[in-house]
């Protein structure tokens, strides 16, 4: 896929969309991080990096999608604008959003940020998605693996991912808690129903930004990060919900 991927259909509403989609994404990370009831497991990796590295949550993400955007190299993968913007776009948005957002506050509060935070993660997913400029670094790195090694499940290999840096968040101490599970179980469904809402229909010329099977960085299987999301309609289905 080239850098820019297919704009010659419906460049603005596509453009729109995914800086739309990314910047809510962040918002809805910051809402998650602010809620203190637990986080994905690629934001709980993250979490944990910034405080072992005293880099603020949003440096940490946008270095860790470039490192594994430097991934996809070996795998002969190719990064959309999506892809690109991802890295960046996301990391910006949730810095600024947690220096907006209270800490602390009443559990009913914390409570609403979270269930706020996962509906527009899942909406965030689908717009970013819908837009089919590429998929985020942790999704690409997934989908390029497995394209390498046909004979490996994209459940499997989502799965050992994901529980391998939720493993490490929490051993660096990032924040595991019961919002990590309502995320798991509620974004692939959130995720399946906004896409339907969000995705743009192919041109003439079809656009191989988003490719077959992608997820969400990080939705969507299992806690799937800044890129993951759910695939779209027609792919196969993920272990949960990137990224």
């Amino acid at each position: 896929m080239a850098l820019l991927g297919n704009l010659r259909h419906r460049p603005v509403r596509r453009l729109v969309q995914l800086y739309l989609g990314l910047a809510l994404y962040g918002v809805s990370m910051a809402l998650m991080i602010r809620s203190h009831l637990g986080l994905d497991p690629w934001d709980v990796f993250h979490q944990g990096l910034s405080e072992l590295t005293d880099l603020s949550f949003g440096t940490v993400t946008i270095g860790v999608g470039a490192l594994v955007l430097l991934l996809w190299i070996p795998l002969r993968q190719r990064p959309g604008l999506g892809t690109v913007s991802n890295v960046v776009v996301i990391g910006l948005v949730v810095d600024a959003t947690v220096a907006l957002l209270p800490a602390g506050g009443p559990l009913s509060v914390r409570i609403a940020m979270l269930v706020t935070g996962i509906v527009a993660n899942g909406a965030a997913t689908a717009l970013y998605l819908g837009a089919r400029l590429g998929p985020g670094p942790r999704d690409g790195l997934m989908t390029g693996y497995v394209a390498r090694r046909p004979g490996r499940s994209v459940r499997l290999v989502r799965t050992v991912i994901e529980v391998t840096v939720l493993a490490l968040g929490w051993l660096l101490g990032g924040t595991v808690g019961v919002g990590t599970v309502a995320y798991a179980l509620a974004i692939g469904p959130l995720a399946q129903f906004f896409i339907p809402l969000f995705a743009v229909p192919e041109g003439t010329a079809p656009d191989s930004a988003v490719p077959e099977g992608t997820a969400p960085d990080s939705a969507v299987p299992e806690g799937t990060a800044p890129d993951g999301a759910a695939p779209p309609p027609g792919s196969p289905a993920p272990a949960t919900p990137a990224g």
